[in-house]
């Protein structure tokens, strides 16, 4: 393959452009779990009195694309977890915001979150629970077969609200990034491992305004207004004869059996066949109407109720980043947590780690392979013991029997 040369011209300016688009960005937050990383993190006691709270542990995990690649991971089966860092406080008015982080469900999780959450205002760290207010709320919920909900809840003048589609999150045991970008104009994307899963706007798809639009409930169709595509054809005639056509025919293959007699059966007739020249009842030709306006749908009219908000997509300054969840089965390691205001920089993070995907890949299934032996060798062993113990059950049921036969 040549290489690509470009004029020293074009070279400036690429670089130029770079430059300046790094110069216009701003990383708010960034976590890659490296040394340091306890100073800026604070462990919540939040369930801790009642025996109720779990812990983290710093790991890479079970399999990794990179060992000293390392995040925090949920442990204690059965547990609430909550730990948050502290941020320089800052404001998304104006601005698009990017919120995005890996996570890695080595558990089987059977029920538990994956989220993380962005908090405003004063937050007391060690008492920082579920019921601590939070501005957004992003990630996966799993729970059994059926519930693998991709949360998108966003905070309003005090009050909650979950975004109204049914996104899905992953769930095999790899490291995935969850993305969730929201611009100034009140749309948005939510990404997974740099793929677009879903976007669209706060103003349709959260119920947090009333709409713009309503249909108009006293609207009636027109009594002119024509909704029939086709017609029959005026113009058609029926051809001479048509209903002098039967429905039905003597069979002429019909035989008069041998041993009819007609003085006590009657006269002979043929049974009745259909008549295949008869064609049913006529009908005239259908086209197509020239009148025909479509299908009449009630018309939207402007919602008196609507108010609009300029700043529907601001978000109360925040101050915190937080991990809060609840797990049946521990073991998600959360990693590579990113506030900013470059959807392009997030980008350029998800294909920095997944440099090492393949890598994830073969590691993990070198693990599977592990434990498939090892439970294969466990069950190995459990039947052998089973063998045992009814081969030591046997011969003492036979050592009494003869007992009993010998007193006999």
């Amino acid at each position: 393959m040549r290489e690509l040369l470009l004029p020293r011209g074009a070279l400036k300016l690429l670089l130029l452009v770079l430059t300046l688009h790094s110069a216009f960005s701003e990383v708010f937050f960034e976590e890659r779990f490296e040394d340091g990383w306890k100073s800026r993190w604070v462990l919540s006691d939040w369930k801790r009195s009642e025996g109720k709270a779990g812990t983290f542990k710093y790991t890479a995990g079970k399999w990794s694309g990179d060992p000293d690649d390392k995040g925090i991971q949920t442990y204690n089966d059965a547990k609430h977890f909550a730990i948050s860092a502290k941020i320089p406080e800052f404001s998304n008015k104006n601005r698009t915001l990017v919120v995005q982080y890996s996570i890695k469900l080595e558990q089987d999780i059977e029920c538990g979150g994956g989220y993380i959450k962005l908090l405003s205002g004063y937050v007391n760290q060690k008492k920082f629970g579920d019921d601590t207010p939070y501005s957004l709320m992003f990630g996966p919920d799993i729970c059994g077969s059926q519930t693998k909900k991709l949360h998108v809840i966003l905070s309003y003048q005090g009050q909650n609200y979950p975004i109204k589609k049914d996104l899905q999150c992953e769930t095999d045991k790899l490291t995935h990034f969850y993305t969730f970008v929201l611009r100034p104009d009140a749309t948005y994307s939510v990404l997974v491992d740099n793929r677009e899963r879903d976007s669209g706007s706060m103003y349709t798809d959260w119920d947090i305004l009333p709409p713009r639009k309503i249909k108009d409930v006293n609207a009636k169709k027109p009594k002119d207004w024509d909704d029939r595509e086709y017609i029959d054809d005026p113009n058609d005639t029926k051809p001479e004869g048509y209903d002098s056509v039967p429905a039905e025919i003597p069979d002429p293959k019909a035989n008069e059996p041998d041993d009819w007699d007609d003085e006590e059966d009657g006269i002979w007739k043929p049974p009745k066949i259909p008549n295949p020249a008869y064609k049913g009842p006529w009908k005239r030709k259908r086209i197509k109407n020239p009148n025909y306006k479509g299908k009449w749908k009630t018309p939207w009219i402007d919602n008196p109720e609507f108010e609009d908000d300029p700043d529907l997509y601001v978000l109360k300054p925040i101050k915190y980043v937080g991990i809060e969840v609840w797990q049946v089965k521990a073991g998600s390691v959360f990693d590579n947590i990113l506030i900013c205001d470059d959807p392009l920089y997030a980008k350029q993070v998800v294909e920095e780690v997944f440099t090492n995907r393949e890598a994830e890949k073969e590691a993990f299934e070198e693990a599977e392979k592990e434990r498939r032996a090892r439970e294969e060798e466990e069950a190995r062993r459990a039947r052998e013991e089973g063998e045992k113990r009814k081969r030591e059950r046997d011969h003492r049921y036979g050592v009494k029997k003869r007992h009993r036969r010998d007193e006999l």
